[in-house]
């Protein structure tokens, strides 16, 4: 393990110099020094001061995405290893503390109880049963193999490794927290006595919709004073806003038209100079060629050839009464579709069913694909013929020959195949013999068939309405952008962002050249996502760059499922982590929490009195009833969902009127009339064990604070 280390620190190293090499004419001094005297240039982070490798980090991103089979994106990969890592240290280390350690012994145990382990043929002995042996020589043998090279099963199975035991070191964890979690009988029998006592009262209620807003006045300094006193609840990460436009590199109409001449050209014969013979010679066209796949490859189709069958709801609108109405060798086009420009000739036209139900019976041979048989083709088609002789008109003798001979899906249930689509018949994976004979066949018809698989016998059991259906030869060229376009785009892009880098302003030059400007707003720095372009890390990790400054601009180019872009980027804000975000939906909601402030003094001034009465007539209103109210249900009659008023409700003393408070939806003043307790209970078990298992539900917050307490170094973003 020291050589290998030793070559693995060499080999960092070599890459490090020859990269420096390579690129020495974009780095000036002080970033290369700056980059050495980095403490965090092996380090992904730190969590409670241990070290998080960075190679190791990026080798299980790598394996991550290698088991989602290329589905995850980078930063997602990047960002689940994390969580990962966070929550295999995080709970190591309290279990550590708790004097609890998962060993080998107990992922083991976890391992071997998996189903998938327990019912794999893999790990079964010869009376079926599992061998935990089997299992053993298995790993051994994966191991064996990393060291020889082949590390990716290795890597997969230690990456299961490392799952069990995280979910082992939570599970225990969290089963620990549990056992200390629990309510005494007389923590049940209050939270039984608070839920199920109904009160009834009266009470004066002033809404705060009644003060117009325009008596009301909320400044700006109001506003920037309450967010500082509250500052921990207004406090950020690290974000970016983005100002943005986009140039899309797409075809002109001229180009569009240059192309719809270029495929026009292929449908009659032409004359061309050939190099060969010295001379010009006839060069078939699509309309008498009658080799369509040689042609679409001589002749550089965008699209290979397409074989199957169409009825007129298949075929592109534009061309479906052309197509249909025409005749066999007709040619429709030039015609645009789904960003082509296509040429199709009718090549065959024939009534076809929608679907089809068979039965067969298969007969395979040695040599024929997915086949055991030790059988001759020969001998093969002999045995064929026997059985068409015998269940050609006989369905009962069809049906128990299938079952008995059949080796395929279709044994026990009489050869049926079942209902096939056309669509499914004539796709690559359904085989071209088959399909032809069941649909191109009446219902009853029965015959052998020889395909890739053998010999069928074949029947016809029922099938759809046939119709009309075509087969097309299409040739297609992509419609794309021509270098010229391209060129123009370029420009446009460059010359905006040589504007922005003179210090002009990226609104003011939209507004002038016509330009869309776009927003991205509040990028986080681990995001990948440009709202308006996609998954584009690099524009989030130039825009988090710690040199960067609002006004900074810069060109990217861009591309997006297959569509290439340019996009000028302009930083047009940024907040670091514990700034104090003065966000637009922030002020608004400080904004609505003065402006209820201020509504309930003014209301409050009103509600004077000595009684509910009094109160009710200088406030302009009535007096309400509120009738068997609860905690478990805060709801009162005509107002809606008011907690804090229930609440005070709940400990008033009776008959006595309330100060003035301050609900959800206005001001209220309260006079309990009565308060009816629940039947008192033997025994509040039920009740307790209630409140304790909603404790304990809500485990599932404990990494999330845990998490919050941690000590994290997170260095993710300088990586990725």
């Amino acid at each position: 393990m020291a050589i290998l280390s030793k070559i693995r620190d060499r080999s960092m190293f070599l890459i490090l110099i020859v990269g420096l090499a390579l690129f020495a004419f974009v780095l000036d001094p002080s970033s290369i020094q700056s980059f050495f005297s980095s403490s965090k240039v092996n380090s992904i982070g730190e969590i409670n001061g241990e070290n998080i490798d960075r190679e190791e980090f990026a080798r299980q991103v790598e394996v991550y995405r290698s088991q989602s089979r290329g589905r995850a994106t980078q930063m997602q990969a990047v960002n689940a290893v994390w969580n990962s890592m966070l929550s295999d240290k995080i709970f190591e280390s309290e279990l550590e503390k708790a004097g609890i350690v998962v060993g080998e012994k107990d992922i083991w145990d976890a391992m071997i109880a998996l189903p998938e382990i327990q019912n794999s043929p893999l790990f079964k002995n010869d009376i079926n049963l599992f061998d935990q042996e089997k299992l053993k020589e298995y790993i051994a043998n994966m191991k064996d193999e990393a060291e020889a090279g082949n590390t990716k099963a290795w890597s997969n199975w230690l990456a299961t490794e490392k799952s069990i035991k995280q979910n082992l070191q939570r599970l225990a964890y969290t089963s620990l927290v549990k056992d200390g979690l629990g309510a005494s009988l007389k923590e049940g029998e209050r939270d039984y006595m608070f839920n199920n006592t109904k009160i009834d009262a009266k009470y004066v209620f002033v809404p705060y919709t009644s003060v117009p807003d325009s008596l009301v006045t909320v400044t700006k300094s109001e506003i920037k004073d309450y967010i500082e006193k509250t500052s921990k609840i207004f406090k950020s990460e690290a974000t970016r806003t983005l100002k943005y436009v986009k140039f899309d590199i797409e075809p002109s109409k001229a180009d569009e038209e240059d192309i719809k001449n270029v495929v026009a050209s292929f449908i009659n014969d032409r004359e061309e100079y050939s190099n060969a013979a010295k001379t010009t010679v006839k060069v078939k066209g699509f309309k008498t060629t009658t080799n369509y796949e040689e042609f679409l490859n001589d002749n550089k189709s965008d699209l290979s050839i397409d074989n199957s069958y169409k009825f007129k709801n298949q075929v592109p609108a534009n061309i479906s009464e052309a197509i249909f109405e025409g005749s066999l060798g007709d040619v429709v086009g030039p015609y645009k579709d789904n960003g082509y420009y296509k040429i199709s000739k009718i090549v065959e036209i024939l009534q076809l069913p929608d679907s089809v139900k068979s039965s067969h019976i298969i007969v395979p041979y040695k040599g024929a694909t997915r086949s055991t048989s030790t059988k001759t083709k020969e001998a093969a088609k002999k045995t064929a013929d026997s059985i068409f002789a015998i269940v050609k008109n006989n369905k009962s003798k069809f049906v128990e020959i299938a079952d008995k001979i059949n080796s395929d899906g279709t044994k026990g249930k009489g050869g049926s195949i079942g209902w096939v689509r056309k669509d499914q018949a004539f796709s690559a994976s359904f085989d071209k013999d088959f399909a032809n004979f069941i649909f191109k066949n009446k219902k009853g018809s029965i015959k052998i068939v020889e395909t890739a698989f053998g010999y069928h016998i074949i029947k016809i059991n029922d099938q759809t309405k046939p119709k009309k259906a075509v087969r097309l030869a299409t040739f297609a060229r992509l419609i794309e952008p021509s270098e010229a376009t391209e060129n123009t785009i370029f420009e446009k892009a460059e010359t905006l962002a040589a504007n922005l880098d003179e210090g002009k302003n990226i609104d003011d030059l939209a507004k002038e050249l016509d330009y869309k400007v776009q927003l991205a707003v509040n990028l986080k720095e681990l995001d990948e996502n440009v709202p308006g372009i996609g998954t584009q890390r690099q524009i989030v990790t130039w825009a988090f760059n710690d040199e960067r400054d609002p006004g900074d601009s810069k060109r990217f180019d861009i591309e997006v499922t297959g569509k290439r872009s340019y996009a000028v980027v302009v930083l047009s804000d940024k907040t670091e982590e514990g700034d104090l975000v003065m966000s637009s939906s922030i002020i608004q909601e400080v904004l609505s929490k003065l402006t209820k402030e201020k509504k309930a003094a003014i209301i409050k001034e009103k509600m004077n009195g000595g009684t509910l009465d009094e109160i009710a007539k200088n406030s302009n209103t009535n007096v309400r009833v509120a009738s068997s109210v609860t905690l478990a249900s805060p709801l009162i009659s005509g107002v809606g969902n008011e907690p804090f008023v229930v609440g005070a409700m709940s400990t008033l003393p009776i008959n006595e009127i309330s100060d003035k408070i301050e609900g959800d939806k206005g001001v209220f003043v309260v006079k309990v009339i009565k308060r009816e307790v629940p039947t008192k209970l033997e025994n509040y078990n039920t009740f307790s064990k209630r409140k304790a298992n909603i404790l304990k539900a809500k485990t599932y917050q404990i990494f999330k604070v845990l998490k919050e307490t941690a000590d994290v170094v997170d260095n993710r973003s300088k990586f990725f």
